[in-house]
């Protein structure tokens, strides 16, 4: 997060640092367990290399999720939800019932592979 950005509500913040296309879809996947990166990237099929490591990345700085690199050759790295990411799974929960409902009321398919 922008540190010298300045904020005229709450809900700027929090679109800031878990907003756009895959910052959530990564929280949401390691509210589940811990995941390598492969792991995520097969998760979520469509987001390229570049973008899941520029936005891990960023959840890392804005100190929402874990970065654990392990000596081992290949190296392997893993990511968690740090505290203050587990504190955006209730939120992200309430998102997840919201789209239910959505696609209950309007009839569409339900999503099984989220």
């Amino acid at each position: 997060m922008n540190e010298n950005k300045e904020y005229r509500c709450n809900v700027s913040v929090t679109l800031d640092i878990i907003g756009g296309k895959w910052k959530s879809l990564i929280l949401w996947q390691l509210s589940f367990k811990t995941l390598r990166f492969s792991q995520l990237q097969r998760r979520l099929a469509k987001v390229t290399q570049k973008m899941l490591t520029q936005q891990l990345r960023e959840l890392e700085r804005d100190g929402l999720i874990n970065r654990k690199v392990y000596a081992e050759v290949p190296p392997r790295v893993e990511y968690s939800l740090t505290t203050r990411g587990e504190s955006v799974v209730p939120i992200l929960k309430l998102m997840y019932q919201w789209g239910e409902e959505y696609l209950t009321a309007i009839e569409a398919p339900a999503i099984t592979n989220c």
